[in-house]
């Protein structure tokens, strides 16, 4: 009987087969981390969107009132104002779909990010990971490798957040034209001009089509990859400096770990993540909200013809033009101020939740 002929030795296909299954193995781990990421992403969102989502509302109105015409005087003025003219839930308006943003941002963000970290320790950083047992635990990267993996998870959150934010923006600032413009002489007071989210969703489609729910990407798209990559960054190099103090009083043979920072002290790095995540590009999304809310706008202050859509530069200058270097950063303080607790928030949430079902 003819042997059956094989390229390779007996001891070699006995190698390939268990390379395979390891690799299965690992495939398998990763897809159950990613879902796991996904959903602690997801409810770490939501309990940071309700702590935060106030504040956005003060800043999304300090950026984007009238230039020539301001209508608040600072964030107290307009969380006040806010509050008298249309109750506390007036804080709240537009929240179903930031909400639903959240969840799909930060699902995408702790994805993205640990996938990015993956990509990096086997192709740039660490080219034998991928030699790495089943359930061992991966090789650390230095802090400019983990801020490049937020950098890539930040490119894949523009694209979900900016047709969320979009909505959100037009519904925020749809109040300011006739609750806070009663004085000004421009004619009979305006109506708002959505009902809620799907009203906004169906005008943007009627108006511009699918490409009408990306006005205003470019400058999201900066601000979250420079905002990603400062966020996970920052929280990062925070964990690694209270390890180290940990380890330093810890006794000897004792290995300080991440899995050892109790809730506290994650909250004090994510809170600092937060506030690096807001303040770095912050021009950016100042821009954003301007262009993402002219038509609104336009409409309330009885400008009649077609609403015309300036571009990400023409934006900025027409900002400058008017307040200088100072109308980039309206609101900045505000914002950078809210993200400490929603970002302590999420952070302590996901890390929790990792551990709890991990």
């Amino acid at each position: 009987m003819a042997q059956s002929y094989s390229p390779f030795p007996e001891g070699k296909l006995s190698d390939l087969a268990t390379t395979a299954q390891e690799s299965k193995v690992v495939i398998s781990e990763k897809n159950e981390q990613s879902l796991k990421d996904l959903a602690f992403g997801s409810i770490a969102g939501v309990a940071g969107k309700f702590v935060e989502f106030p504040f956005d509302t003060v800043k999304v109105r300090l950026q984007t009132q009238p230039l020539d015409h301001p209508i608040f005087k600072g964030p107290f003025d307009c969380f006040r104002q806010t509050i008298r003219n249309e109750g506390f839930l007036g804080l709240y308006n537009g929240l179903s779909s930031p909400l639903v943003g959240a969840m799909l941002e930060n699902a995408v963000l702790f994805v993205g990010y640990r996938r990015a970290q993956d990509m990096l320790r086997e192709f740039i950083a660490i080219p034998d990971a991928h030699h790495a047992a089943p359930g061992a635990e991966p090789a650390p990267l230095s802090i400019p490798m983990l801020c490049l993996s937020g950098g890539i998870s930040g490119v894949f959150a523009s694209m979900v957040l900016t047709p969320v934010e979009l909505v959100k923006c037009k519904l925020q600032v749809q109040q300011i034209g006739h609750l806070y413009t009663k004085d000004i002489k421009t004619g009979p007071t305006p109506k708002a001009l959505h009902s809620g989210p799907l009203s906004v969703i169906k005008h943007i489609y009627t108006q511009n089509g699918l490409r009408g729910f990306y006005l205003g990407h470019f400058p999201t798209f900066l601000r979250e990859t420079g905002g990603g990559a400062a966020w996970f960054g920052s929280y990062e190099a925070v964990c690694r400096m209270l390890i180290a103090r940990a380890q330093a009083a810890a006794p000897a043979g004792k290995t300080i770990t991440q899995a050892d920072l109790v809730a506290p002290q994650l909250m004090f790095a994510g809170a600092l993540a937060g506030m690096a995540y807001n303040f770095i590009l912050f021009p950016a999304d100042c821009i954003k909200s301007h262009m993402q809310t002219q038509d609104v706008l336009r409409s309330q202050r009885s400008i009649a013809g077609p609403s015309p859509s300036l571009g990400f530069l023409a934006t900025g200058k027409e900002i400058f033009r008017s307040e200088g270097i100072r109308g980039l950063y309206r609101g900045c303080g505000i914002t950078v101020a809210r993200s400490a607790p929603s970002s302590a928030i999420i952070f302590m949430t996901y890390e929790m939740l990792s551990r709890r079902f991990a």
